[in-house]
């Protein structure tokens, strides 16, 4: 897939970012465009303030955060692409190449990857690697999607069919497989014994995550820690590797990498619990799903573990039916919205949000002043732009 070529793919979903409807722009977990190579650095506060955005041609004023980044990086993400597309290849197994192509090409999310490109860029690198890297945090991003709808029995996935339901489970988890050992040999291409061990490390992560949500999605006794614990493996793990990496292989102090992996980390529980709040609150036609999945599929997930902490007796029995035992009838969404609202549950999730949004662009402060870091700036308030 060519991300950078905006007449390929469309931004299926919406969301606000507080301008009004015509400011509306697709969800932030989809695939990013842009067209222009990386330029010099500005003053990360023209790009955070809007002073001196009256250099800009009025096309590039009017670009979203992750259109602008995509922008800056369109020539290292063609180079990615090439990569991935050359890495994916099978000689002997012609079914990897055409699964993995059914997913990569689906019009999915680049955000990971684009963020170890920005992160390397933002801090001054000019070698090779960052491709690399790039490419092995796509790669792990797509194997863990190959497991996880085989795991959730999954049959639809970016408005089209599974690999799973178009193979079979064996294929998708095999295929994962060899993408996981693709994303390892791009690794000991670096030749940076640290990079091996973020990315292995947060692999082994992700795999811990979904493990624990098995365990956590129906259990009422689940806290905000084990949930927090749960989004940092299937979210925010490979997020705050991505930046994380970059920062490493362009060699940066440590401070700037700590920092890099704290704003990963961050925005990607914000990510998260924004996905949540939307199940509840948003439109299909935003988030990509029928309102209420969650509740139907049983997960607890931020705003109901709220819920069910300040629950009483009734309403303890009320989730105790629908989320332990699914034993759900008609009605029963309208009521758990309706117990959530009385608690304040969807609110105090928003605020978790926006304290997390406001954790990363704090991290930010210490990072080299650039226009990239701007708009990574600019992409922490776009996550939670939808619920604001």
């Amino acid at each position: 897939m060519d991300v950078h070529l905006k007449h390929r793919y469309t931004l299926a979903l919406k969301k606000g970012c507080g301008k009004g409807d015509d400011r509306r722009v697709g969800a932030a977990q989809q695939v990013f465009h842009g067209g222009k190579t990386v330029g010099n650095p500005r003053d990360c506060r023209e790009a955070e303030t809007g002073i001196g955005r009256d250099r800009m041609g009025l096309d590039e004023a009017a670009q979203k955060p992750h259109d602008r980044l995509s922008a800056w990086l369109a020539a290292d993400m063609e180079a990615v692409n090439l990569m991935i597309r050359t890495r994916m290849a099978s000689e002997h197994a012609p079914r990897i190449p055409q699964v993995t192509a059914h997913l990569v090409e689906a019009g999915g999310k680049r955000l990971r990857p684009l963020l170890t490109l920005a992160a390397a860029r933002m801090c001054g690198y000019d070698g090779p690697f960052h491709v690399h890297l790039a490419a092995t945090v796509e790669f792990i991003h797509t194997a863990t999607l190959l497991h996880d709808d085989v795991v959730d029995e999954s049959a639809q996935r970016r408005g089209r069919p599974t690999a799973n339901l178009l193979w079979d489970n064996k294929s998708s988890v095999l295929v994962g497989d060899y993408l996981f050992s693709r994303s390892f040999q791009l690794m000991v291409e670096t030749g940076n014994l640290r990079v091996l061990d973020i990315l292995a490390n947060a692999s082994a992560t992700i795999a811990e995550g979904e493990v624990l949500q098995l365990t956590a999605a129906q259990d009422l006794a689940t806290t905000e820690a084990i949930y927090l614990q749960v989004v940092r493996g299937k979210t925010a793990a490979l997020f705050s590797a991505a930046t994380e990496v970059g920062g490493v292989i362009a060699g940066a102090p440590e401070d700037q990498v700590q920092a890099l992996f704290t704003y990963g980390d961050a925005l990607g529980i914000a990510f998260q619990i924004v996905d949540d709040l939307l199940d509840y609150g948003g439109t299909s036609a935003v988030i990509g799903k029928n309102t209420g999945d969650d509740f139907r599929e049983r997960k607890l997930t931020l705003p109901v573990i709220k819920a069910v902490a300040q629950a009483d007796a009734d309403e303890r029995a009320f989730w105790e039916r629908t989320i332990a035992k699914g034993q759900q009838a008609e009605g029963d969404l309208e009521r758990a919205l309706e117990i959530m609202a009385r608690h304040g549950a969807m609110e105090a999730a928003r605020a978790d949000a926006l304290a997390w949004v406001a954790k990363a662009k704090t991290a930010l402060a210490v990072l080299p002043e650039h226009e990239i870091r701007g708009m990574l700036v600019d992409l922490a308030d776009y996550v939670v732009a939808r619920i604001n």
